[in-house]
């Protein structure tokens, strides 16, 4: 959820610490207090209600109207100590909502009458912010959004541009007395300031009080895009320092399980969220992906399980085995406590078809926690039912199938063949079970042609494809018809047309997969050339990147620089960004500027929007089109495909997604988009072009943008819309078929009717998935579809029988002619993901004894590194004198001792064990292959030690805060040496690590204070929020500790501190103990009596000069 509330109190001390410097405000020292708190103890510390003075008490929960419900108490000390020893802990209902009185704000009471109350809003809009101002204001307000004044100031790109002007805000404040209009005015202009500068979304203030001109703000509602934090966190804090909270919901106290999947959320990169909703429901879920989450709540409920239904959550974005575990793990721990329900329990582990998350990695984690509470689940006589599709999914099912059968349990499974939310009806009892497949998908079967992949089974009938773009040209359109459609512009200067068969895109991203994955779909479309032209990223050199197209190798270019990438490839016309939520923004603007781009995709989430509001402004003047934020992207059949969009192979030609067929669709979900991929390839002749605008509030391209993208396209036959509840773009698809500027079959239906059933506020899916008005709602969005023309169905277990039932009427007209269907080419499965699904070995290039890597933690000759410390062999004894001339603190030569062993060795894989592997088998003395190994060292491996010391000290010394040196690395585009790691994480920690940390943070041993090592701490935290490998490494560690010792320790002058750190001496550390390692492996080897090492050919690339080429260069 981006637009988050925050607590009266936070929003209060946001303004006043922001507007400090106003004369006219009156910036009064408030407090909070939680039911558990003395009221005396917390009144003592303010002397403003110690004598007669009155204050006002109220709930800070976000509960609106607090006046009406009798929740605002105006009186002495006393009367406010009884009022709220009154008030707290008890239930209050609120509308639907019953909830528990737990936090309240105090804050002096200032006397007034009726005519000084005001009212001041500010709203953000997609296009701009909106300030309504009213002369009168208090609880008796009445309908305000009649009533008041507003000012509209459109988005632009310099927040400097957006102000209020004098005749503006002279028409704003209208009839205002005259001796109030000064100070309104300037108080006015300022708080939009501060609206703009901390990315509010909504602010609310009524009443704001004008007495004797001073300003006073008495009642406070408001929103922060909370994906602005990495921008705003030294912002968003109190006059006291403190961080401002974002409280939960009103009757949404968060369990210790809800507050503990949220940590587990703040640790990873993927999404984990749980809401529970009735303890005591007998119908759980576990639902992967945020629209799918959505499409099986609102089953439940249209099916009458409302009432039963016991939780809402996600699991998404490939969370790791580990992290399903724990997820699982807690689920089933809620569903077990108590008396067993005398009906049983079920529970029903659902998802769309996944784009890139490893299904069976995640089903590992559901089967562990089977395995660990199988006793309460069968003493609970839970049933689970399971439908689920993705990368590797056919594992993944085997593997829960036969987890039933081991562990006993009742548990049917289905996979993509079924409709999604089949197996809600069957779980609810409200129909039978779904049938099996006809033809069940294995792995690895397109490997194969079609026609050889049956395995001795009945392809399932399938409402025949076209053959190909000439069948369909040749059936029911002429070449001029085809020009039109890609050339046609629509009115606001965009292409009807976003993507044909020779689409050229750039890739800005190190994203391998994603590009391979590109290539592989521009393959299996028979594209005679790649769609990646290159792709681009500023934190490495230019270079060739190897690549497969088909079976065959060919290298694409990887530029530093974005505008020498769009130089040298005119031909680009699309950009597929992966940059992250901090670097998005400055990517797109740049990219922008390029004339030959016509769509931009981002990827990202988390990008603050207003961000993505200047984006859509810029782009929307070039005539550019934005897919995103938030979005896995779009595919157009037979054309292009964006990023991981439709998944893995097999998925792509089971949905038959490699030729165009009739229907085109638009989603907010990625995974939704991949559904209906499904969804439509099972009822229709298939997809001819599909888009995910993402689940932002403010997407770079609406549902109307494309949905009138395909009215204008005359290859697009009929068209589906998935919207969801939250916004009112839906709206605007109404608007347009009342006016008949759609005039194609759409077929529509609006996710989130579970919303009407659920009593409390819940985020659902997406950001923009929330309703603030009745017209926002789901149930209001299909009814006014339906009514407008659109094919609405009654939930969405019918949606694919609508959508057969329009795609048949239009075959029976003759609108659309169905065609031979084509086979698709055979297409190579890669080597990695061979071996991920165990279908092929590969024998081992090295051999090895001495050192294994691979476990949490590193073993030397089969000792683990721990044990290795407690062997005291008193070298760093030695060092500190031959190294420092100084005799250091017996901790530091401890220290000292552990890097030397920590640093020992590393496996054979890497560049210098490899260098002394391979000259020991050449026969080569002990000394030349130690310094074979040695020579590698450098900036690339090993050498970080003195960068990370002199980087981060440089930040300490200069008193950034860990955010502004995270921010300031990153305008800079320099990563941060000692930040990460390539197989470990902070759900997987180095077990190297985290025995430096612990040592220095015992005092008892280590004797002296650890600032930079503290600090290096807090950036870890930065940096692991948005990726879980961006942890501090073994370089970071031993640089930051090392440094605390030269500083801290009393030993060293701050000059020899300084010296020691320039002159090398902790790489020298770093040298010193790897040479042992080198050496060990020399001894290895000899021991082993291993033979002369030669490189296998098949792994070498080579890339020479032929045909025409050749005779240029022989010429």
């Amino acid at each position: 959820m981006s637009a988050k509330a925050v607590s009266e109190f936070s929003g209060k001390e946001l303004l006043y610490r922001h507007l400090s410097d106003l004369q006219s405000l009156d910036t009064p020292k408030a407090f909070a207090l939680t039911e558990r708190d003395d009221f005396d103890t917390i009144v003592s510390t303010n002397s403003w209600l110690q004598g007669n003075e009155k204050g006002v008490i109220k709930p800070d929960q976000l509960i609106k109207r607090r006046g009406k419900h009798g929740l605002v108490k105006i009186g002495t000390r006393d009367e406010l100590r009884k009022w709220f020893n009154e008030k707290k802990g008890s239930y209050i209902q609120i509308g639907k909502t019953n909830g528990r009185l737990s936090s309240f704000i105090i804050e002096p009471f200032c006397a007034h009458q009726d005519s000084d109350e005001l009212y001041v809003a500010i709203y953000s809009r997609r296009q701009q912010d909106i300030i309504l101002f009213y002369e009168q204001g208090g609880v008796e307000v009445g309908d305000i959004d009649a009533k008041a004044r507003q000012l509209e100031i459109p988005v632009t790109l310099s927040d400097k541009d957006m102000g209020i002007t004098d005749s503006e805000l002279a028409t704003l404040l209208g009839p205002l007395h005259a001796s109030k209009k000064a100070v309104v005015g300037e108080f006015m202009r300022r708080l939009y300031e501060v609206y703009k500068s901390n990315h509010f979304t909504y602010l609310e203030i009524n009443p704001l009080v004008v007495v004797k001109n001073k300003v006073y703000i008495l009642d406070l509602a408001a929103k922060l895009d909370e994906t602005a934090l990495f921008l705003c966190s030294e912002q968003w804090k109190t006059r006291e320092n403190e961080h401002i909270t974002f409280p939960a919901p009103f009757g949404r106290d968060l369990s210790s399980e809800e507050k503990y999947i949220a940590e587990l959320d703040a640790k990873t990169g993927a999404s984990l969220k749980l809401t529970i909703l009735n303890r005591k429901g007998r119908i759980w879920t576990m639902v992967a992906g945020g629209g799918a989450s959505v499409v099986f709540t609102d089953t439940v409920c249209d099916l009458g399980g409302a009432s039963e239904l016991a939780n809402y959550g996600e699991y998404s974005g490939d969370p790791s085995e580990s992290q399903t575990f724990e997820y699982a793990k807690t689920l089933l721990t809620i569903m077990t406590e108590g008396t067993p329900h005398p009906e049983g329990k079920v529970l029903i582990i659902g998802g769309s078809i996944a784009n890139f998350t490893n299904v069976a990695g995640t089903f590992k984690g559901i089967v562990r926690a089977f395995e660990t509470l199988i006793d309460k689940i069968r003493e609970h006589k839970i049933t689970v039912f399971v439908r689920r599709g993705g990368p590797n999914y056919q594992e993944g099912l085997r593997k829960i199938k036969e987890a039933g059968i081991k562990l006993d349990l009742t548990i049917h499974v289905y996979g993509p063949e079924t409709h999604m939310t089949a197996v809600v009806g069957a779980a609810l009892g409200k129909c039978p079970l779904p049938e099996s497949a006809t033809a069940p998908k294995t792995t690895g079967q397109f490997l194969l042609t079609p026609e050889r992949n049956t395995a001795g089974t009945v392809r399932a009938p399938s409402t025949s494809s076209l053959q190909s773009l000439d069948t369909e040209k040749k059936a029911t359109l002429t070449n001029g018809d085809i020009g039109r459609s890609i050339e046609a512009r629509l009115p606001d200067g965009k292409l009807v047309s976003l993507f044909e068969k020779n689409t050229k895109a750039i890739v800005w991203g190190q994203q391998l997969k994603a590009i391979q994955g590109m290539l592989d779909f521009d393959f299996v479309c028979g594209r005679e050339q790649p769609s990646v032209v290159a792709s681009t990223y500023p934190y490495t050199g230019d270079n060739k990147q190897k690549y497969y197209f088909g079976q065959k190798e060919i290298l694409l270019p990887a530029y530093q620089s974005l505008e020498n990438a769009f130089k040298k490839h005119p031909e680009a016309t699309v950009m597929v960004t992966f940059a992250s939520l901090r670097s998005v923004y400055e990517t797109v603007l740049e990219a922008l500027n390029f004339p030959q781009l016509q769509v931009i995709a981002i990827i990202a989430e988390g990008v603050p929007e207003n961000q993505t509001r200047k984006l859509i402004r810029v782009a929307n003047e070039k005539g550019i089109t934005i897919i995103g934020p938030a979005t896995v992207g779009g595919i157009k059949p037979g054309c292009f495909k964006i990023g991981n969009t439709g998944g893995m192979m097999d998925n792509i030609l089971s949905s038959k997604l490699y030729r165009p067929g009739s229907v085109a669709y638009v989603s907010r979900s990625g995974g939704m988009s991949n559904e209906l991929n499904n969804i439509i390839a099972h009822n229709t002749d298939g997809v001819y072009e599909g888009v995910a605008i993402g689940g932002d509030r403010y997407p770079g391209s609406t549902y109307t943008d494309h949905i009138l993208r395909y009215e204008n396209d005359d290859r697009v036959k009929m068209m589906v819309l998935l919207g969801e509840v939250g916004g009112e773009e839906e709206y605007k698809i109404v608007t347009a078929l009342k006016e008949k500027k759609i005039t194609k079959p759409l077929v529509a239906w609006c996710i989130g009717t579970c919303a009407d059933y659920i009593t409390s506020e819940v985020q659902f899916g997406h950001a923009g998935a929330s309703a603030n008005a009745t017209s926002e709602t789901a149930a209001s969005k299909n009814s006014s579809l339906k009514s407008a023309g659109a094919h609405v169905p009654a939930s969405f277990d019918d949606f694919g029988k609508v959508i057969r039932s329009v795609y048949e009427d239009l075959v029976s007209k003759g609108v659309i002619i169905p065609g031979e269907e084509r086979p698709p080419p055979p297409v190579p499965m890669d080597y990695a993901w061979a071996r991920e699904l165990g279908l092929i070995r590969k024998p081992a290039s090295f051999m090895t004894s001495i050192c294994d890597e691979r476990g949490e933690e590193l073993m030397y000759a089969g000792m683990p590194i721990s044990r290795v410390l407690e062997e005291e062999m008193g070298v760093g004894g030695v060092l500190s004198l031959l190294w420092f001339q100084k005799r250091l603190p017996s901790y530091a030569n401890k220290f000292i001792e552990i890097c030397l062993m920590i640093t020992a060795d590393h496996g054979p894989a890497v560049s210098g064990a490899h260098n002394t592997i391979v000259c020991a088998r050449a026969g080569k003395d002990l000394v030349s292959s130690l310094v074979s190994g040695l020579l590698t060292i450098g900036p690339r491996f090993g050498g970080a030690l003195d960068g990370a010391a002199q980087m981060f000290s440089d930040a300490f010394d200069k008193g950034l805060s860990p955010m502004q040196f995270v921010n300031e690395q990153r305008r800079l585009g320099k990563f941060i040496l000692g930040i990460g790691h390539r197989v470990k994480s902070i759900n997987n920690p180095d077990k190297r690590v985290e025995i430096l940390k612990n040592f220095a943070l015992n005092k008892s041993i280590f004797k002296q204070e650890t600032p930079l090592l503290d600090y290096a701490l807090k950036v870890e935290q930065i940096t692991t929020s948005k990726k879980p490998n961006l942890i501090l490494n073994v370089d970071g560690a031993i640089a930051t500790i090392f440094v605390d010792i030269l500083r801290q320790s009393g030993m060293f002058t701050p000059q020899e501190a300084r010296e020691t750190i320039d002159i090398g001496a902790l790489n020298g550390l770093f040298v010193l103990g790897r040479s042992m390692g080198f050496i060990g492996h020399y001894l290895d080897q000899s021991r082993l009596k291993q033979g002369l090492y030669r490189h296998p050919w098949d792994d070498i690339t080579y890339v020479l000069p032929e045909g025409e080429e050749f005779g240029r260069f022989s010429g």
